[in-house]
């Protein structure tokens, strides 16, 4: 029995472990990016809904820097609101190729899979998003949020949710 309950305690330690780890890797990349002038003009072109000027913006970061996770989930985003969805996929699944635990990828990917009607794909990345966040996290709550009101709307037979 008390073996058991070791080997439990380290599994645990090495799940923590894991998801700080991968907290962290977002972490950084989240400063790093806080601090590139290109994401800051982007976030803020996306804040003001001017989505042709922040893929422009994140095009020229991109040129820099083709490996950061946080560029492709921006551009994702951008082109996903302007309702290009199959470019949307495309950065979606490279931040998420790059950073498997990208939280914000996880939450956009599923938004955009609601946009096709794909319930089954948000729920798998909502599932990925329970996993990674072992206390609240707005990706998962926000993705959550936007499967409700899908299953909602498709119960009473309303219109599914736009790309936008």
């Amino acid at each position: 029995m008390l073996a058991r309950a070791r080997l439990w305690c380290a599994a645990l330690a090495i799940v923590t472990a894991a998801a700080g780890t991968a907290i962290a890797k977002e972490g950084l990349e989240e400063e790093a990016a806080a601090r590139d002038p290109s994401h800051v003009a982007a976030r803020q072109a996306i804040d003001a809904r001017r989505y042709a000027e922040a893929l422009r913006v994140l095009g020229e970061a991109l040129a820099r820097d083709t490996q950061n996770a946080e560029t492709h989930n921006l551009l994702g985003f951008a082109y996903r609101k302007m309702g290009d969805l199959e470019q949307a996929f495309r950065h979606y699944q490279e931040a998420l190729r790059l950073n498997p635990e990208h939280r914000g990828a996880h939450e956009y990917i599923g938004e955009a899979y609601l946009a096709v009607g794909n319930l089954a794909k948000a729920e798998e990345h909502l599932r990925r998003l329970e996993a990674l966040c072992q206390s609240p996290c707005e990706e998962k709550v926000d993705l959550k949020a936007a499967i409700d009101t899908y299953k909602a709307r498709r119960r009473t037979g309303a219109t599914p949710i736009p790309a936008r």
